[in-house]
């Protein structure tokens, strides 16, 4: 009798399912033209948590319909003085809500290219994304685009693990959905390829290259449907001539925006240090600081929100220095204070607009010495605004294609361009992290960027070790020992204790040497065996191993259960663990150029 017709369908689709994910899986160009309509719905995501966000700020803080939080205009100031403390204790009390159903870390999408490759959770995605809604409709100095690039990247990491992808193609699909959120945040293509590139990825990738630029067309795409072609923010401005010599300014300008930019990420982290040693409840940290932003905000209601709005007046107004500096050393601690305190956010618009404030206080104080400086204005703010960005974000390039497109100037973006490098370089060198590498610092993750460094961690002792080990008790006579194993029956074996405790490996080449025979009756097992203290466990990484190799001089190490547990449950030599180490540091180089066969013998 013949099955029944539903199951049969059941199985051909089931089928049919398993043959899409493994030829999209091998197939690059399905892989490409897939991430164009990804990135379109990327796009469509931003734009939708971009106006929720606009509309609440309306709500919360009785703007009128075109103002802007940032822009400090039209607000009820008597909402100031509860929304952020209220929506604090909001964001505080759902965050433990949240962990008690679901305790662990929101990984981010640098952090799942460096240690996942690539795998993140569309649901923790999501969570993040509402928390960040949240902060930001309580007036937390933060921006969005750390819920744009966190939802990007998982959604398409979640369908790259549905597709069943290869680890190199998974991390791509996560940079491509960031570069398509980014794109879509600021109507600027290649400032969000870069982003994908410098942030997500680790590096220009030949083989990323198709899918990050489908991605960000598509991210483009969709918010130029929906909201039109002007950016979110800054509305292009004129060119501006550059003078020659204006560059060593810039560089100067640069060296104080890293310091700036180092300044800011370190003072985020003391407020947090310091809200933890006085052992403020983790849940009341966010209504604290938002009683702080409260305080703040009476007196410059500028410091509020990710600075979009204040952004554009100040390229529009032209507000005395006295004021800039305020603003600047209000927007610093500000948005210091709403990391440390836990509103959830990042620091990328927060630092464009700190960026403004720097380069036009420092226009408008060269200008006092130098008056031909007063017409570079514009150019310093832009300069600053790219530098100081650079140096806190860490995407250099990004910057400066950012400012490019907002601008359409190539001068501009040249003498952006001498700010940023130098801030960058500063930060390298004088402090070492971005933000983001910076944050997992602090938490005991030492991740300096999102090359990826999982697969280190996933060649275990485990993978490596063989497991056909030959025990003997140390007791046993050296006489015993050679019956036992005559020469060339096994290379090596291992004492053991009564317990079954190692004692020591025995290569049995030095058990049958000739120069052992007239000693040999007086001889046992533990007598020949050596570094007993040395050993492996199967959960150590294959670096951890050869580290271990090269401190103790041994070609051969035994695996034992645990520290404290010493039973033999196998052996690694040095040469094998090289070897496939070798291998997949080339399979992964490979991959990363496009080439999977690339160091294959032919």
């Amino acid at each position: 009798m013949s099955a029944p017709r539903p199951h049969r369908f059941r199985r051909w689709l089931l089928a049919r399912g398993f043959s899409v994910r493994l030829n999209l899986r091998s197939d690059e160009k399905a892989q490409i033209i897939l991430c164009a309509p990804l990135g379109w719905l990327v796009g469509l995501v931003v734009v939708a948590l971009h106006e929720l966000v606009t509309w609440l700020h309306r709500v919360d803080f009785r703007l009128p319909p075109d103002g802007l939080l940032s822009a400090g205009i039209g607000i009820d100031h008597s909402r100031l003085l509860w929304v952020p403390a209220a929506g604090g204790l909001l964001v505080g009390g759902l965050s433990v809500l949240a962990r008690r159903f679901r305790p662990r870390e929101i990984v981010d999408p640098i952090e799942a290219n460096a240690i996942l490759g690539g795998r993140m959770s569309l649901l923790d995605s999501a969570r993040l994304a509402a928390s960040t809604v949240l902060s930001n409709a309580a007036g937390a100095s933060l921006g969005m685009e750390a819920a744009y690039s966190q939802m990007g990247a998982g959604m398409l990491s979640s369908i790259g693990q549905i597709l069943r992808l290869r680890r190199t193609d998974l991390r791509i699909f996560v940079a491509a959905g960031a570069a398509a959120a980014i794109a879509a945040a600021f109507n600027a293509p290649l400032a969000g390829a870069f982003y994908g590139f410098e942030l997500i990825l680790g590096s220009y990738s030949p083989a990323a290259l198709a899918q990050v630029a489908m991605a960000v067309l598509g991210g483009t795409l969709a918010l130029r449907m929906t909201l039109g072609t002007a950016p979110i923010f800054l509305d292009a401005t004129p060119p501006v001539t550059v003078a020659h010599w204006g560059y060593p300014l810039f560089v100067l300008l640069g060296v104080g925006a890293a310091a700036l930019g180092i300044v800011t990420m370190r003072l985020a982290t003391g407020i947090e240090g310091f809200l933890r040693r006085i052992k403020l409840p983790r849940w009341l940290r966010p209504a604290a600081g938002g009683l702080c932003l409260s305080a703040m905000a009476i007196g410059a209601p500028q410091v509020l929100g990710g600075g979009h709005g204040a952004i554009q007046q100040l390229f529009t107004d032209d507000p005395s220095l006295t004021l800039i500096l305020m603003l600047l050393v209000g927007k610093l601690v500000a948005s210091a204070l709403s990391v440390g305190s836990g509103f959830r956010g990042g620091l990328f618009s927060s630092s464009l607009y700190l960026g403004c404030l720097f380069g036009a206080a420092a226009g408008k104080g060269l200008a006092l010495l130098l008056p031909v400086v007063a017409d570079q204005q514009t150019l310093f703010m832009l300069v600053g605004m790219g530098a100081v960005a650079a140096s806190i974000v860490g995407a250099p390039v990004t910057m400066t294609m950012l400012v490019l497109e907002v601008t359409g100037d190539f001068q501009t973006a040249l003498a952006v361009l001498a700010g940023v490098v130098t801030a960058a370089t500063i930060t390298r060198f004088g402090f070492g992290y971005s933000f983001a590498t910076w944050r997992f610092q602090q938490r005991g993750k030492p991740i300096r960027g999102a090359h990826d460094v999982g697969w280190i961690g996933e060649l275990t002792v485990s993978g490596l070790m063989r497991r056909e080990v030959r025990t003997v008790p140390q007791e046993t006579p050296l006489l015993e020992l050679r019956r036992l194993f005559p020469l060339g029956s096994v290379s090596r074996v291992f004492a053991v204790d009564g317990q079954g405790g190692y004692v020591g490996l025995i290569e049995l080449s030095v058990a049958h040497d000739p120069d052992l025979d007239d000693a040999a009756d007086g001889l046992v097992a533990s007598d020949l065996a050596g570094k007993g203290r040395a050993f492996l466990t199967p959960e150590m990484d294959v670096r951890t191993a050869l580290s271990r190799f090269e401190e103790t001089a041994l070609e051969t190490m035994a695996v034992l259960v645990a520290a404290n547990d010493r039973r033999v449950v196998g052996y690694v030599t040095e040469a094998f663990a090289l070897r496939r180490y070798a291998q997949e540091m080339e399979r992964h180089r490979s991959a990363e150029l496009g080439e999977r066969d690339l160091f294959e013998h032919k």
